[in-house]
């Protein structure tokens, strides 16, 4: 439900601000004009006096490329006749250039291809029979104008896109458990009636402290049992007037400064794992985080699980961790740099496309991107877009639905 009112939201401010998005040519025929006449070729004709070229961008088949047919009057003229020069600009001020010459199927044909998304300010200058024609229009696809301030309200956030670092992670699951060494059991020496307990399960003691107090049957004098290492009462196993034996366990004392971290690996997952690679660990009953390395991947498998146990110890010294809890963790295997690289929530799927959407001023417009490794967070852009480029990272979804809405894309 909040989803659809934000994007309500976003097409009432867009519609009061006069801020919907341009509209696109039909087809592959350049220029934004819907109403601009169309050659037997389906391209935009442009006609000075006599002399008419018919500019249009070829696909079938073939890479993107401009085509164009030179008219006299109502009657076809060779491509030799003449030559025409197609000069875009796009978004931000790039600028680029297609020289169409004659080809012997009787049209003239450029040799650059022209690289998605088709949206640019063209220049057109053409050459025919020693006659000079030139036509300048606007043809804009998959862009639209939002104001800065309805931007702002809708969430709508932007960052330059940059180097970044792709992480290669492996998600898995386990358990904290006290670190073996670190847990001792308080018992009695002789055996006999339990006059007194100084301790409960939970509280804090030090090493040397009295936990308990027992009449001896041999001497009939009372001794002190204490605590053998300082840490957290895990249990305790008596209770006052009972008689404990010679050796019985009273308590069971951990020290929980620090805790293992037991991960449960499964599969071929296991073989790319080594000790030190960064572990973040989250605690599941509340999203808590912390950070540690692997110190191990024990040899033998867990036998009910059938799974791979990697170690990590975690700072406990504040005691926001509990033995027993089940945790998720995140383990780094490695981090490769790239040379660009965005946040997942800049992608969109445009028409077959992966896309971002790059701003320049108030205008937003579309960038087909060559995607390569990702990883829980980031992902790599091998082309489509330049260091720099502002782009959209946050909302995106709501410059695609108003792109849509504004009829700014054409079918391919």
């Amino acid at each position: 439900m909040k989803l659809r009112w934000t994007i309500a939201l976003l097409a009432l401010a867009l519609g009061g601000c006069g801020g919907a998005g341009t509209t696109t040519d039909p087809g592959h025929a350049p220029g934004g004009d819907h109403a601009a006449p169309r050659g037997e070729h389906g391209g935009r004709l442009l006609r000075e006096g006599d002399i008419t070229v018919e500019l249009a961008i070829a696909e079938d088949g073939t890479p993107p490329k401009y085509e164009a047919w030179l008219y006299r009057g109502d009657e076809p003229l060779p491509a030799k006749a003449g030559e025409v020069d197609v000069a875009l600009t796009r978004l931000g001020g790039v600028r680029e250039a297609h020289a169409l010459r004659a080809r012997r199927d009787g049209r003239l044909m450029a040799d650059g291809i022209v690289s998605e998304p088709h949206s640019f300010d063209v220049a057109v200058t053409a050459r025919v029979d020693g006659r000079t024609l030139r036509w300048t229009f606007p043809s804009y696809e998959g862009r639209t104008v939002i104001a800065a301030d309805v931007a702002r309200q809708s969430g709508i956030r932007t960052a330059k896109a940059g180097p970044g670092v792709i992480a290669d992670e492996h998600e898995v699951q386990g358990l904290l458990t006290p670190v073996e060494g670190r847990v001792a059991s308080a018992t009695a020496r002789f055996p006999g009636p339990i006059r007194a307990l100084r301790a409960n399960v939970g509280d804090t003691v030090r090493a040397g402290q009295a936990l308990a107090s027992i009449e001896s049957n041999l001497s009939l004098s009372q001794y002190t049992v204490a605590a053998p290492i300082s840490g957290v009462v895990l249990s305790r196993n008596a209770a006052p007037g009972a008689v404990a034996g010679e050796g019985a366990p009273l308590f069971e004392i951990a020290d929980l400064s620090t805790l293992w971290v037991d991960l449960h690996v499964f599969g071929a997952d296991a073989t790319h794992l080594r000790a030190g690679a960064p572990v973040t660990v989250t605690r599941m009953t509340d999203g808590v985080q912390a950070q540690t390395t692997l110190e191990r991947v024990l040899p033998g498998t867990a036998t009910a699980s059938q799974s791979t146990v990697a170690r990590a110890t975690l700072d406990n010294a504040d005691g926001r961790w509990r033995p027993g809890s089940a945790v998720s963790a995140k383990v780094t295997v490695a981090r490769q740099p790239v040379a660009l690289a965005l946040p997942l929530t800049a992608l969109q799927r445009f028409r077959d496309w992966d896309v971002a959407f790059v701003r320049v001023g108030d205008t937003y417009e579309v960038r087909p991107l060559e995607l390569g490794r990702r990883d829980a967070n980031r992902v790599e852009v091998r082309s489509g877009l330049r260091a720099g480029d502002e782009v959209v990272v946050e909302q995106s979804y709501l410059v695609k639905a108003d792109i849509e809405k504004s009829g700014a894309s054409h079918d391919h």
